[in-house]
């Protein structure tokens, strides 16, 4: 009998964009599912927190995830786009607990330190990492790719976790 596969989702909140992405992982070797982003189109903040949450229900509902992993929020320079961006990630946490999922978080320089070795590594970095590691060609959105990589980091670490807990 293999290694047992979870199916985790990755989600990069955020008020406009909110990226996603789905593996099926062993810890050891990930395979893509699906990726893509959430776009808010309505002008009324209440109105966009509403498309996320509706959003992440219909991912949480096509693919039946067993986890979730979010990004934290991280300090920005402007008060106001922190806040919003709590509240976005507030919306898509709403979601997933109302599935009866456990949620995992993890801050921006945790996801790039282990996809890409750099807590500081820049967008592009961590896209080519999770590009290399799920062997994926072809064009790949900024948001979809956060999230992959948000999705990867916790499928690595849960793995770790698991190896740590049976050598105990």
């Amino acid at each position: 009998m293999g290694p047992e596969v979870t199916r985790v989702l990755g989600i990069d909140p955020g008020s406009r964009v909110t990226g996603y992405g789905v593996i099926e992982t062993d810890g050891a070797h990930s395979r893509h599912l699906d990726s893509g982003c959430i776009r808010t189109a309505s002008s009324d903040f209440s109105q966009r927190l509403g498309e996320i949450f509706r959003g992440v229900h219909q991912v949480l509902s096509e693919w039946q995830p067993q986890e979730v992993a979010i990004e934290q929020v991280f300090v920005a320079r402007n008060a106001a786009s922190a806040l919003k961006l709590g509240q976005a990630r507030g919306a898509a946490i709403s979601a997933i607990v109302n599935g009866d999922l456990p949620v995992f978080e993890y801050t921006p320089a945790a996801v790039k330190q282990g996809l890409v070795g750099n807590g500081r590594a820049d967008k592009e970095q961590v896209q080519y990492m999770v590009r290399v590691v799920l062997g994926l060609q072809g064009r790949l959105a900024l948001d979809a790719s956060d999230a992959l990589a948000i999705a990867l980091c916790h499928a690595h670490g849960q793995a770790t976790r698991r190896q740590l807990g049976a050598i105990q």
